[in-house]
């Protein structure tokens, strides 16, 4: 596709914070136009660029060529590719190679890559020289529409998933559509299940449109990039709205709760749990928990994985291969969530198909419980 063909295909949603406003770029062949909208938006002339053993093979060569095209030098940090990526260890490594690289505060850290190598790039651009900018190039479904967008970065604990890291909001996204066509089927059906999510959150209107199109976004084309930028307009909307976490930006953790306890007893074992996945089954736990406690009807959950089930999503926790933790570190591991607050359970609950609400102070009792239950 040529560059006029790819510049009129470009959606673009703008996420208006001030003087930390930007925009996410959304289409096919924005991998070499990166040099020529970076260079147009920001002053900077050198780069990080930070990626993993799996993308940089695919996409890294295209992208420097780009940035050397637009006058940008670059210097490259490429880490192990997988969830484990996201320590301590391989966040000093990028710290590292960005002071290695003399990135100055108007300068760039490139997060080229999925969820893992955006949220550890954006916590090292975070605190290198206290904070300099930075560009996500997302190459996975999941991090287009989920993690590339509103400033939530950081590594794992031994304690849970996240529990370190900092609010740094990117200064330019871009979502080349065209790398998704290298993802494996699972890949890609991991990042769709975000993509249900923001139907679930407060879209049925989009919820259903997905029930009716998941087909054409999954082939790919303009179902795909409408799938895409709709999700990346709801996050927005929810980030503009609440930077910092501190009210409804909770919303966008629906199924997250359930879904990162899964992940922390499967060890972060891509090879049985991935994040989307874990989201898949958390989510279908929410909507069941809340007709557990007589807020939304069974109906719902039922639809609910459906429809999960039919793109090929896991929806049950039996379908993680291997022995689970009994629901006891289940709950230990929800205890140790972000979203607890004053040792006080936080979950997203929910009163039907888009209609999802913070619930605090939900009762231990109950949850552990409904775990015992749903637990294999």
């Amino acid at each position: 596709m040529n560059a006029i063909t790819s510049a009129s295909a470009i959606r673009t949603v703008h996420v208006p914070l001030g003087e930390r406003a930007y925009d996410i770029l959304i289409g096919p062949g924005l991998i070499a136009r990166a040099g020529a909208e970076i260079a147009t938006r920001l002053k900077g002339r050198k780069a990080a660029i930070v990626t993993d053993e799996n993308v940089a093979p695919l996409y890294l060569k295209a992208l420097v060529a780009s940035l050397d095209e637009a006058g940008i030098a670059s210097a490259e940090v490429v880490l192990p590719a997988g969830e484990k990526t996201k320590s301590f260890e391989h966040l000093m490594t990028a710290c590292d190679k960005v002071l290695e690289a003399r990135v100055e505060r108007n300068d760039y850290v490139i997060a080229l890559g999925g969820g893992v190598i955006g949220d550890l790039s954006g916590f090292a651009a975070g605190i290198v020289r206290r904070g300099v900018r930075f560009v996500q190039v997302p190459t996975s479904l999941l991090s287009q529409v989920d993690s590339s967008v509103g400033g939530k970065t950081g590594i794992n604990s031994r304690h849970g998933k996240n529990l370190i890291g900092v609010f740094h909001q990117p200064d330019l996204v871009l979502a080349d559509t065209d790398v998704l066509n290298s993802l494996s089927e699972r890949e890609f059906r991991a990042g769709y299940a975000e993509v249900a999510k923001y139907g679930l959150i407060d879209k049925p209107h989009f919820f259903a449109w997905l029930e009716a199109n998941w087909k054409s976004v999954f082939t790919g084309g303009s179902a795909r990039i409408e799938a895409i930028a709709t999700s990346c307009q709801a996050k927005a909307d929810v980030v503009v709205a609440d930077e910092r976490e501190n009210g409804q930006r909770a919303l966008l953790n629906l199924g997250h709760t359930f879904g990162h306890a899964l992940e922390a007893a499967t060890a972060y074992d891509s090879s049985r749990l991935v994040h989307g996945e874990g989201v898949s089954i958390g989510m279908v736990l929410a909507h069941e928990f809340s007709a557990r406690m007589n807020l939304a009807s069974p109906d719902d959950a039922r639809r609910v994985e459906r429809h999960l089930k039919e793109v090929g999503l896991p929806t049950r926790m039996s379908e993680i291969p291997g022995d689970l933790p009994p629901a006891e570190s289940l709950m230990d591991a929800i205890a140790q969530d972000k979203k607890v607050k004053s040792g006080k359970l936080t979950f997203i609950l929910t009163r039907g198909i888009g209609q999802s609400f913070v619930a605090d102070d939900v009762p231990a009792s109950e949850v552990i419980s409904f775990l015992r239950e749903k637990h294999p």
